[in-house]
């Protein structure tokens, strides 16, 4: 399925599309060669948007929940790449625990857990699902909307290991973003890996560290490719001490808003673009799709009432928002029956496995779509095990266009590996 393009100003993507394919031996051998020097994160997945005239990501979850989205045909690569990933940690691995969020009653997040235990079964590993939640004391079954039963049981801690009652795990993943901070139950674990590392949840993690990572990494790839790297990556800056419950700190927020407004124009003014220029504003911490908001005109701050604000003052689990990062909003251009979508690629290890549409039928093209009324569609990227096909013309092959979208992923998910190197609290000892 190739995703529907609505506007005139595809060319700049397709000739960036025609210069990835021709470029891709000198793409696959720069990232071969990163990998060698660094680790990618254990999974991950990346939220891009395609304005005709410009492809970038706007996020990465370092604990994707939405796995279940995949098509059945993915399913073989992403066991691939889990097996690649874990023969990489613990090559001897025999039982994997996986901890989920807090909050188990979603149904679509408990369709994700029940994918990754699949895969990670499929992989040639025991897999058992434990909860550090509090609400979780005894072996909870749920019945999922297919007919499959979900079985979620209390973690129980010795003194130095994870587990369950009757379950010794030698490799721990994380499918909890940890937003409510860093629980005393997850340190001083030993012999025993957590996947991804507790220095990838939102309390350390900023948002404006990564893109900060990521403009450097798409600088040095766009000179590789000989293009503006402007086409690939999303402008920000960050502002470090607001409360939007008080009011407090706009100031930063306005003055930083207008010099981004006025650089995006400058750019627009430069590519001949005829569109409006706007930022989003979204805490520089956390998920979700909370604590976000589009801003076209500055004069739209001064305006912002009370029920803007609180929306904007707390994310998940109750945590309130004092940094927040400014972002080039990236228009998208694709639609799946004519609702605004936007493309989002899964990645395990360093591989690409799939991906699929977040669609939004009742947001415009310079909105936030990871909100409720979102739904997915996978179909998406099912010709990707295809791989591309060099001579085609620009726009009209989808492999081709998703093989863009995963250079796209795998730029971010580089980005994300050298933010956690530059954050692993263990650094030190080695330096």
């Amino acid at each position: 399925m190739v995703p529907h393009l609505v506007t005139a100003l595809t060319g700049p993507i397709n000739e960036l599309e025609q210069r990835i394919l021709e470029s891709m031996p000198a793409i696959e051998r720069w990232f071969r060669l990163e990998w060698m020097e660094h680790t990618p994160p254990f999974y991950s997945s990346v939220d891009i948007r395609n304005a005709g005239f410009k492809l970038a990501p706007v996020d990465t979850n370092l604990f994707p929940g939405g796995w279940n989205n995949l098509t059945p045909e993915m399913l073989p690569l992403a066991v691939q790449a889990a097996m690649a990933a874990i023969e990489k940690i613990c090559p001897e691995a025999r039982n994997l625990l996986v901890i989920p969020e807090n909050h188990t009653r979603n149904t679509f997040y408990l369709a994700n857990l029940a994918q990754l235990a699949r895969i990670f079964h499929m992989a040639g590993l025991n897999v058992r699902i434990g909860s550090i939640s509090p609400e979780i004391k005894k072996t909870t079954k749920i019945e999922l909307p297919g007919g499959e039963t979900l079985t979620i049981e209390p973690v129980v801690r010795s003194k130095r290991r994870l587990g369950l009652k009757d379950f010794d795990p030698c490799t721990i993943l994380l499918n909890n973003d940890l937003s409510a901070g860093i629980p005393g139950i997850l340190e001083d674990i030993h012999e025993q890996y957590l996947l991804p590392p507790p220095h990838a949840g939102w309390p350390v993690r900023r948002k404006s560290t990564h893109f900060k990572v990521y403009e450097e990494v798409s600088k040095r790839f766009g000179k590789m490719l000989g293009i503006d790297p402007w086409l690939i990556n999303p402008m920000f800056s960050h502002c470090g001490q607001v409360d939007f419950a008080e009011g407090t700190g706009m100031d930063c927020l306005q003055t930083n808003v207008d010099a981004l407004l006025g650089k995006i124009r400058r750019k627009y003014k430069e590519y001949g673009i005829n569109e409006k220029p706007f930022v989003v504003v979204k805490a520089d911490n956390g998920t979700y799709g909370m604590g976000i908001m589009t801003v076209r005109d500055v004069k739209d701050l001064d305006a912002l009432n009370r029920k803007s604000r609180n929306k904007m003052a707390v994310i998940k689990d109750g945590q309130p928002v004092t940094e927040v990062i400014i972002q080039e909003g990236v228009l998208t251009n694709e639609r799946m029956n004519d609702a605004v979508a936007e493309p989002v690629v899964y990645m395990m290890d360093r591989y690409v496995v799939g991906g699929f549409y977040r669609v939004h039928a009742e947001r415009g093209v310079d909105e936030n779509l990871n909100a409720p009324g979102a739904h997915f569609v996978p179909l998406a990227f099912s010709e990707s095990t295809r791989l591309p096909q060099p001579g085609m013309k620009p726009g009209a092959s989808a492999p081709n266009r998703f093989y863009m979208y995963g250079v796209i992923g795998r730029l971010a998910m580089l980005a994300a590996s050298y933010e956690l190197e530059a954050t692993d609290p263990d650094r030190e000892v080695y330096e």
